[in-house]
């Protein structure tokens, strides 16, 4: 009885050591970036664009990168939608669970999201010289669209399983096809297509990796899709690399503009959450 106390205590030690560690952590790297950042924070920063190039420029802002985020980001996801809303019907839908297919395609899809980011970046960058296509606004989306297919289609998933039996049940019984049956379920689910939606937006406008390679970099605001595009992710890798003070708290600005866009997206994400389990 005794030893059983003392692993409790220990085990619950370590759990309360781990929750403070990684609240430690998240308010340091928050700390860091309002602290460094927030002095280097004006309205410039919103609304002009890079004044003498991203990497020796001390004035001007980071437009061009906050809009092409959002290009490049809502790009992806829309395309990522267009693909991974019928790829998960089909799936849950139109096969059965026991289906060796679909038991596959899920794990695939897994495995994929699994898959560090640079990888769909090195994948999308090979497609894209193989078929001639330069670093632009549109291999940023490609890329994106690659990294965000898998979180889409597996949050669909998930949402789909939880809708009730019952009604899957009583619509084949008053005689439905499988795509009125589609119809009924997309309704159900609008909730969770939006929370699909906010996640996949959510990765595509804080990852690096997917276009660095694939979307370019520039001054500018892309004006077409064969265009480069900066983004907010590139912006703060650039401008930490320099060798400029104020260039480097604009860095830190950057990441502070960026921070609230992951809070506004996982704020709503959350709420969509609570709104769907209320409901079922």
């Amino acid at each position: 009885m005794r030893r059983r106390k003392i692993e409790e205590l220990i085990f619950k030690g370590l759990m309360i050591g781990s929750t403070i560690l990684v609240g430690l952590s998240l308010f340091l790297i928050i700390g860091t970036v309002i602290i460094k950042g927030l002095p280097f924070l004006s309205l410039d920063m919103l609304t002009k664009t890079p004044n003498g190039g991203y990497y020796f420029g001390r004035s001007g802002g980071v437009l061009n990168a906050i809009i092409g985020s959002i290009y490049v980001a809502g790009g992806a996801t829309l395309l990522g939608m267009l693909i991974s809303l019928p790829v998960a019907i089909y799936l849950n839908i139109y096969l059965k669970k026991e289906n060796r297919f679909a038991r596959f395609a899920k794990l695939s899809f897994d495995v994929l999201f699994g898959i560090p980011s640079i990888v769909y970046g090195a994948f999308a960058f090979s497609l894209m010289v193989y078929l001639g296509v330069r670093a632009s606004l549109l291999g940023g989306v490609i890329a994106v669209a690659l990294l965000v297919i898998p979180i889409m289609v597996r949050t669909l998933d998930e949402v789909i399983i939880h809708v009730p039996k019952e009604l899957k049940e009583a619509v084949l019984s008053l005689g439905a096809t499988r795509w009125e049956m589609a119809k009924i379920y997309f309704r159900q689910i609008k909730a969770g297509i939006l929370t699909a939606v906010l996640l996949a937006f959510g990765r595509g406008v804080g990852d690096v990796a997917a276009v660095m390679f694939t979307a370019g970099f520039s001054d500018n605001i892309p004006t077409s899709l064969n265009e480069p595009a900066a983004t907010l992710p590139l912006a703060i890798f650039f401008q930490l690399g320099s060798p400029i003070p104020e260039v480097q708290g604009r860095a830190y600005a950057s990441a502070f503009i960026l921070s609230i866009f992951i809070l506004i997206i996982v704020v709503l994400s959350t709420l969509l959450t609570n709104k769907r389990r209320k409901k079922s």
